[in-house]
């Protein structure tokens, strides 16, 4: 997944992932927002895992052994 980061004019860094809708962060360095967005996020895939729905970006992450 593609994080986007950006620096606001008050200073504070906002990192989003595009994908997930309201997967947007603020954080006081870019390293603390990207870090919020990417627990955010998977945060939000396992939510929508739990519910049955499907997340064509993990099709080839997980591989089921013969």
């Amino acid at each position: 997944m593609k994080i986007e980061v950006d620096r606001e004019e008050d200073g504070r860094w906002i990192a989003e992932v595009p994908e997930l809708p309201g997967a947007m962060v603020y954080g006081q360095s870019r390293e603390e927002a990207v870090s919020k967005v990417q627990a955010l996020a998977l945060r939000a895939v396992a939510d929508r895992l739990d519910h049955g729905e499907s997340i064509p970006e993990l099709d080839e992450l997980f591989v089921f052994a013969p």
